[in-house]
Order: C-alpha cells, then structure tokens, then sequence
C-alpha cells in the first residue's frame, strides 16, 4: 500500500471516529458538540496542509528521479517559501548542477578522445570483450589492410603491458603493443600500432654499411698489391721460357681472373652503400622501359622469353632519377628472366589512372617462406646470388619516395607494382 493511501485513510479512521464520539455528546451539552465538530474542521483542514506539504517533496522527488533516468540534468525545482521544502530542493539543484558540470566534462573529454584516436598518427585498435574489434582508426586501418584477421591472431598470445616488433605487409614493421582500460567494471583491450620501417630500415643500413665498407677496405689492400705482383710475373716473358711452366702460368692468370671477379663483387656491395642522392629531373617513362627491353632483348629470345607492352601513347612524365630508376627497371626485369627459365611471357604495363608500373611475369613465383626474407639484405634464392639486387632496388625506390608491392597473385602470375 503506497504512503499516500495509508496517511488518507489514516485520517479519514481518525476524523470519523471523532464525529462518532461527538454524536454521543449531541443530546447531553450541546455546546460541546457544536465545538468539538468545529474542532474535527480546523484538524480535517489542518490535515489536508500536512498532507500537502508531506506529498509534494515526494512528488518533487519523484519528478527529479524521472529526470535522472532520462539524463536529463537541466531540470530544477523553484523555492516553495517552505523551509524544509527549500531545503531539500537546495541540495537537489546543487546535485542536478554538478551531475551536469560532471557529465559536460565528460562529454568534452570523449570527444577530445574521439578527436585524439582518429587523427592519431600511431594506429590504434580497440576490442570488445569478445577479442574483436570495437573500433579502429583510420591509421590502424592503413596499416592493416588486408591483414585484420592474421593480426589478431598473431596479438592473442599478447599479455597485457607486452609488446612485440611484427612485419605487416611486404615492407612494413610495426612495434605493436597490448594495453587495457576499465569499462564500467570490466577490462578492455586496445592496441597500439607504431610503425618502425624507416627507423629499423636506417639502422639495418647503417649495420651492413660499416661491415661492407671495412670488407671493401680490406678487399682492396690486398688484391690491388696481388694482382699488381701477378700482372708483373705474367708480363715476365724470361719465367715462361720453360714449357713445363705454362700450368703455371694459366693458374695466376685464373688467380688474377678471380681477383677481378671479387673486386666487382665488392664494387657491388659498395654501390649499395654509396647510392647517390635522387636527381630529379623530368623523364618519360615509356623512353626508360623501351631502353630496358632493348637490353634484354637478345637474352630473353635466347630463353624463349617475349616482352608484352602496355605503354601509354602519349609521353608519360615523371621526376626521378633516370639512372637510379633505370637500374630498379634492369634488377626487376633480370629477376623475372630467371624467374621464368626459358618460355615465358613479361608484361610491363603503365597504367596512368593510377599512375602504376607493373612488371608481371610467368616465372615459378615465390615461396611463401621467402615472402618476409625478400628484401633483406644479403638474402638470395639463387644458389650464386649475393642479396643486393632487391635491396637496392628498396632503397631507391625508397629514397623516391615510391611504394612497391612485390607478390606471386597465383602460379605463372607475378606483379611487381610501383606505385609512381
């Protein structure tokens, strides 16, 4: 039974219980009577104020918890005159000001938050309670691409607080790290995504450099002097009189031979080291492919191989370093030759919409296991190759400021894509 009911009929019981007794008192002192009903009035009157002044803070109260549930925090309630009535309504305005001043607060915080995630330049992924994913800001979802689902597998061994460095993509490292925040009581993980490529890249760089200019170092005080002591011998006519001596003699020529063979070699690596800076001048690119073909055309015919061209019939202009980018065009199509063996087929296309250069070739393709490896320096498929080709052909292209994809799309179907 509500309150309201129960104080009701409280006084209606009392009331009349009253006029019942001053009945019995009607016949013996009739002045009595007549009081006592005026009596019952002033109690009924001053009954229905109390009940007033009782029921309107609870209907007050009422009002303002309303309020509350459907948030909203601009409802308050005027002085009555009343004190305890003002009272109460006092302490509820001061409440409704500050869960408004509270929720204004929060409410600019999430959105600077929001604002803060979207343009993060580190990616930033945040997961339900289920381990998928809430939300992700247009960073994250660069980064990721196509590779949402291998990502969030390769992050549930992540403990909260750990991190780990992760390849993304063909080119790309990450330092990838695992957090939490409390949401209304329980854990919730977000992740962060900051890429490494340029910082690993430089100190990838500056590693093989050092070792690649001591080894050229030493390489070239010792076969400069040898060769030179070999050169002499050879041009000796007096030790070479005696016949028996000719397997001699072949043998230092193969020695001088083999010296040569590894000056070039590290003439090679040096280049790698000392890659000039990008001269930038306007160059057709069609002009670049043709002299390429034109270089390879008789080895390929000797394998069988024939040159597809999609080229634009108008000059297609670019900034870039004719020689640098001539050299990334001879290492990708030398590649695809190899690739291929003898009877195939090397598509160059130009695709101006995109501005795009693709070099797709017919060869065997690659190894899911040489994917990450490709562009590692030193690393090679070829039983005599020395793992310089790609690697230079990342640093020019880098130092472009191009980005290239290379992968086998299926068996007989590898692009090269440069992304100009």
């Amino acid at each position: 039974m509500r309150l309201k009911t129960k104080y009701i009929l409280f006084i209606a019981v009392l009331h009349l219980s009253f006029l019942g007794l001053s009945y019995l008192i009607l016949k013996q002192d009739k002045l009595v009577f007549i009081i006592s009903e005026i009596l019952i009035i002033i109690s009924v009157v001053i009954s229905i104020g109390l009940y007033q002044q009782l029921i309107q803070p609870l209907s007050y109260l009422k009002e303002g918890i309303n309020a509350i549930k459907d948030r909203d925090f601009s409802v308050k309630f005027l002085p009555t005159g009343k004190k305890e009535m003002d009272e109460l309504i006092d302490v509820y305005n001061e409440m409704m000001d500050a869960l408004r001043e509270e929720r204004t607060r929060q409410e600019e915080q999430h959105f600077f938050l929001e604002k803060l995630i979207i343009t993060s330049p580190t990616g930033i992924v945040v997961l339900d309670y289920d381990n998928q994913i809430k939300q992700i800001n247009p960073k994250a979802k660069e980064i990721l691409a196509d590779y949402t689902d291998l990502f969030l597998n390769d992050i549930q061994s992540l403990q909260p607080g750990e991190s780990k460095t992760m390849k993304i993509g063909l080119m790309n490292i990450y330092k990838v790290q695992k957090s939490n925040f409390i949401d209304r009581g329980f854990a919730r993980v977000f992740i962060m995504i900051e890429e490494l490529t340029a910082e690993i890249f430089e100190a990838e760089k500056n590693a093989y450099g050092k070792v690649i200019r001591m080894m050229a170092h030493e390489v070239n005080n010792t076969v400069g002097p040898v060769n030179s002591i070999l050169n002499v011998a050879l041009g000796t006519p007096d030790l070479w009189q005696d016949a028996q001596r000719g397997s001699l003699k072949n043998a230092i020529n193969v020695a001088v031979e083999r010296n040569q063979n590894l000056n070039l070699f590290m003439r090679n690596f040096a280049d790698l080291v000392k890659l000039s800076p990008v001269n930038r001048i306007s160059v057709n690119l069609n002009h670049l492919v043709l002299a390429v073909v034109d270089l390879f055309k008789i080895k390929a015919q000797q394998q069988g191989v024939s040159f597809d061209l999609q080229l634009t019939e108008n000059p297609f202009l670019i900034n870039a370093d004719a020689l640098q980018l001539e050299q990334v065009m001879i290492n990708i199509v030398k590649n695809a030759i190899e690739s291929i063996g003898a009877h195939g087929t090397i598509q160059i296309v130009i695709d101006p919409n995109v501005r795009q250069l693709q070099f797709i070739d017919s060869g065997k393709g690659i190894s899911a296991e040489h994917v990450e490896k490709l562009f590692s320096p030193f690393f090679s498929t070829k039983k005599d190759g020395q793992g310089i080709g790609l690697t230079l052909v990342r640093e020019i292209l880098l130092n472009h400021g191009y980005t290239f994809s290379l992968e086998t799309i299926e068996p007989g179907n590898t692009v090269f894509a440069i992304n100009l």
